[in-house]
């Protein structure tokens, strides 16, 4: 997914911050589940990393998917974010809600990466979401970074369209609970500047 030649701004994709269903695996698509006191403590945390990173500088655009705890994560961070329906997370349809344990006892080797998940997105589907919304933010890295808060699978999804990997290819990324990714390019090459930044021990 190419980028603007030197556009001066980067993509910062936050992941929300743990909520009692990431903490046990449980796959957390369209269900609305708030975060944990930890995952309020992360969310924090994440914005005074992302402060830090980005300078007093810096003009910077926040959007934000429309979860509670997304939102939440938003607002705990000090950021005052747009909100976008497109940046929510995968659907996962009838495997909502389940751990990729329970998923395999009647579909062995599952992953949400390579096979159906009924009812909801395949990782075609996902990519095309993905390609649309850096299309949409790509244009705005001219006035600065681009700060978009969301979930997990389709942040690392994100990160390989930019990179003009397949979807699927999402699984090489690793992204924690109130982690940061940074997306940039170099002389209009897109790059992978930081991946899964924590902002505190874990």
């Amino acid at each position: 997914m190419p980028t603007n030649q030197h556009a001066p701004g980067r993509i910062f994709l936050l992941r929300h911050g743990e909520t009692e269903w990431s903490a046990s695996f449980r796959h957390t698509g369209r269900t609305d589940v708030p975060l944990t006191k930890r995952g309020r403590e992360l969310a924090v945390a994440a914005g005074q990393l992302l402060a830090a990173m980005q300078g007093s500088a810096t003009k910077t655009m926040v959007y934000s998917s429309p979860m509670r705890r997304a939102v939440d994560t938003a607002q705990l961070a000090g950021l005052k974010p747009v909100l976008d329906e497109q940046l929510k997370e995968w659907d996962y349809g009838d495997y909502e809600g389940l751990t990729t344990d329970q998923i395999r006892e009647s579909v062995p080797d599952w992953r949400v990466w390579s096979h159906p998940s009924p009812g909801g997105e395949s990782a075609e589907e996902v990519g095309k979401r993905a390609d649309e919304v850096l299309a949409r933010y790509r244009g705005m890295l001219t006035e600065g970074n681009v700060v978009l808060v969301g979930h997990g699978h389709f942040s690392r999804v994100l990160t390989a369209r930019w990179l003009g990997l397949p979807a699927k290819d999402g699984l090489s990324f690793r992204l924690d609970a109130g982690a940061l990714t940074v997306l940039g390019d170099e002389r209009g090459a897109p790059q992978l500047e930081h991946v899964n930044l924590v902002p505190c021990r874990r």
